[in-house]
């Protein structure tokens, strides 16, 4: 795995040290060598790199990587270019539409709002292939709680949007009055229907942002 540097090294530091985390590290490697685990090594930090933490206005949580070929990249609910896009981000992208106007782009890549300050972590960072939440348990959440624990502690406005009920579990650890808190169902086609179309999250984390003086979020993903 590639190491996690800059702000977020500097925030997890004691983590990297903990007992939890090197059973973590040890387990992850091993499966590397043994099985075909998404996402590749290289991009299983990358909602750290793309996003520092001095930079994060909005987080947004997912559960645990895709676990088909070529779809994850470290950020969750984004795929690669030239993948099929998943069914959750479909509706995401239809509420899109919906809330701010956005034209649905033909691929899944959401490294533009990450690079604009949009923290797009899961709660668990790798998968065997076509395993679903197959490294739920291993350590990932400890460490992902950490860092949602240092976001927490910031003390300037950041915008969290839990969608579905292990996103709204980590709702416990945000008790800074400072953050806005949005919760909706998960956008996957099972619960979509029952209040995240119409939730709008993208334009109320806008109005937050400019409310307190943050630059807004610029959602439309480019061709």
């Amino acid at each position: 795995m590639a190491a996690i540097n800059g702000d977020w090294e500097a925030a997890l530091r004691e983590e990297f040290k903990k007992p939890y985390y090197r059973e973590l590290f040890q387990k992850v490697n091993a499966e590397y060598k043994n099985n075909l685990i998404f996402p590749p090594a290289e991009d299983v930090f990358n909602a750290f790199h793309l996003t520092p933490l001095k930079e994060v206005k909005v987080v947004i949580l997912g559960q645990d990587p895709y676990h088909n070929h070529g779809q994850a990249h470290g950020l969750c609910f984004s795929v690669k270019k030239g993948v099929d896009i998943p069914p959750s981000l479909v509706n995401i992208y239809k509420e899109l539409q919906d809330d701010v106007g956005c034209t649905i782009p033909s691929h899944g890549e959401l490294t533009k709002w990450a690079e604009q300050g949009v923290l797009m972590l899961n709660t668990v960072l790798t998968v065997r292939a076509h395993q679903a939440n197959s490294h739920r348990g291993i350590g990932w959440e400890e460490f992902t709680d950490a860092a949602i624990m240092a976001l927490n502690g910031q003390d300037r406005p950041i915008v969290f949007l839990l969608w579905g009920a292990p996103a709204q579990r980590k709702k416990r650890m945000l008790n800074n009055p400072r953050h806005l808190i949005l919760e909706a169902p998960h956008p996957s086609p099972l619960s979509a229907y029952r209040g995240f179309f119409g939730s709008r999250p993208f334009s109320q984390t806008n109005e937050f942002l400019r409310a307190n003086g943050i630059e807004p979020i610029d959602w439309q993903i480019d061709e």
